[in-house]
C-alpha cells in the first residue's frame, strides 16, 4: 500500500520538503514585470479555475506526485472550454494534444506528472469523465496529460503514481493560494541545476485595457542560463548548462498552463501561449534538444456545449487589436511562475542517493542588490 508523505517522514524532514515556507520573491522587493498581479498571484485569480496536488515522497527513493488543475467546478465533458496547445520543443508526452489541437476545445481536467506516470494518469481522467451523472452514455473522451522527467530524484521507474493519485488530486482542487515547490508534479524536478517544481503566477489587466485576468502555472524542469528580472544568477553563481562539457543537464522539461478569463477562442488563445515561450526565455531557459516545453491555454468566459442545439453559435470574441496587453501578461506571468517554483523549492535527496540543491536565496538577493532591482 502506497501512503502519502505525512505518515511517513519525520517532522525535521517534512521541513525541509514541504514549500511555501520561504517568502515569495515579491515578499523580498523582487518586481518581475510591469503588471499588477491578481489577488493571490496565482492562476487562480481567473475565477472557476481550481488546482489540487498530491505529493508522494517515501522512503529513499519516491519523489513525486500529481497535479490538477481544473477550469470549472461543472461537467468539463459536456461544457467544455475553448482551449489551445503551443508546443516550444516536442520532446515530451502531452497525451490528448491533437484533439485539442483539432477541436480547439478542452473536456477534461489537466493532469501534470511524471513522464512514466502519463497512462496511469489518462486511465484516471478516463474513470473520472465517464463517472460523472450525464456521461453514462460517453464513447469517447479525450483526456489531456502533461508530464516532465522526474527521474534523476525519483524512482520513475517504479511507477509510484496510481489511479486513486491522480482522482485525489482532482477532488482536492480548490481556489485561493496554489502550494509552489515540491508539491505535486514538481516533488522530484530539478531546473537550472538547482531544485525546480510547482510555480505560479498572475497578472491584472487595468480595466482600460480590459480588466482582464491571466494566470499561469508551470512544472519547472530545465535548464539554461538563469536570470531574474534581468540579473545574471546563473552566471554570476557559476551554474548553468554547457559550463564545462556537451552533457544533458539542460535536458528535461516545463510544462506551462495559461488561464483566462479572456474572451478569447482557439487561435486567440495559441497566440497566447506562443508568448509563454517568450517567458521561458526570459528566466534563461533553452528549450534543449531533450526538453519537452509545452504551454496548454484556456479561457473560461464562456462554454463550448458538447451538444450543439443549434447548428450555430453566436460568441462575443476580443477583437486581435485589444489581445496585445494579454500578450504581455503572459510573458509576465510565466517568468514569474517559474521564479517562484525555483524560490519556493527545498534541498531535495532522493533516488540513488541523488540530491539537488536548492536555489541559495541569499546570495541571489545579493545580486539583486547589486545590479539594483532590489533595495
Amino acid at each position: 500500500m502506497k501512503l502519502l508523505f505525512p505518515f511517513l517522514l519525520p517532522a525535521f524532514l517534512l521541513s525541509s520538503i514541504i514549500s511555501n515556507a520561504q517568502p515569495r520573491p515579491r515578499e523580498l522587493n523582487i518586481k518581475i514585470g510591469v503588471l499588477p498581479t491578481g489577488t493571490n498571484n496565482a492562476i487562480t485569480d481567473v475565477a472557476g479555475v481550481k488546482v489540487g496536488q498530491v505529493t508522494l515522497v517515501q522512503g529513499q527513493d519516491v519523489r513525486t506526485g500529481v497535479t490538477a488543475i481544473l477550469p470549472h467546478d461543472g461537467n468539463l465533458f459536456q461544457q467544455k472550454v475553448p482551449a489551445a496547445v503551443y508546443v516550444g520543443n516536442g520532446f515530451g508526452k502531452l497525451a490528448g494534444s491533437t484533439q485539442v489541437e483539432e477541436l480547439g476545445t478542452l473536456e477534461t481536467p489537466i493532469i501534470l506528472t511524471n513522464t512514466l506516470s502519463v497512462p496511469t494518469a489518462a486511465d484516471a481522467l478516463l474513470d473520472w469523465t465517464l463517472g460523472q451523472t450525464g456521461n453514462e452514455n460517453v464513447r469517447s473522451a479525450n483526456p489531456l496529460v502533461g508530464e516532465t522527467n522526474d527521474g534523476y530524484l525519483n524512482d520513475i521507474r517504479g511507477r509510484h503514481v496510481t489511479k486513486e493519485h491522480v482522482l485525489e488530486a482532482i477532488r482536492k482542487a480548490q481556489s485561493g493560494a496554489v502550494a509552489e515547490g515540491n508539491v505535486g508534479a514538481g516533488t522530484g524536478t530539478v531546473a537550472f541545476g538547482w531544485k525546480g517544481g510547482i510555480g505560479t503566477s498572475s497578472r491584472k489587466l487595468p480595466e482600460k485595457l480590459g480588466g482582464y485576468t491571466v494566470g499561469v502555472l508551470v512544472q519547472s524542469n530545465f535548464g539554461g542560463v538563469l536570470q531574474i528580472a534581468g540579473v545574471p544568477i546563473g552566471e554570476e553563481l557559476g551554474q548553468y548548462s554547457f559550463k564545462e562539457t556537451l552533457d544533458k543537464s539542460s535536458d528535461g522539461s516545463c510544462m506551462m498552463i495559461m488561464a483566462t478569463d479572456a474572451p478569447l477562442d482557439a487561435r486567440n488563445l495559441k497566440r497566447l501561449a506562443k508568448r509563454a515561450i517568450m517567458g521561458l526565455a526570459r528566466t534563461g531557459g533553452i528549450a534543449s534538444n531533450g526538453s519537452g516545453d509545452y504551454v496548454i491555454a484556456f479561457s473560461t468566459a464562456y462554454r463550448v456545449p458538447h451538444d450543439a442545439a443549434q447548428p450555430t453559435a453566436a460568441v462575443t470574441l476580443l477583437h486581435n487589436d485589444y489581445v496585445s496587453p494579454l500578450f504581455l501578461a503572459v510573458i509576465e506571468a510565466t517568468e514569474e511562475a517559474i521564479v517562484n517554483s525555483l524560490f519556493a523549492a527545498r534541498t531535495t535527496e532522493g533516488n540513488q542517493g541523488h540530491k539537488i540543491q536548492e536555489l541559495p536565496r541569499d546570495k541571489v538577493l545579493e545580486l539583486m542588490r547589486k545590479y539594483g532591482r532590489v533595495k
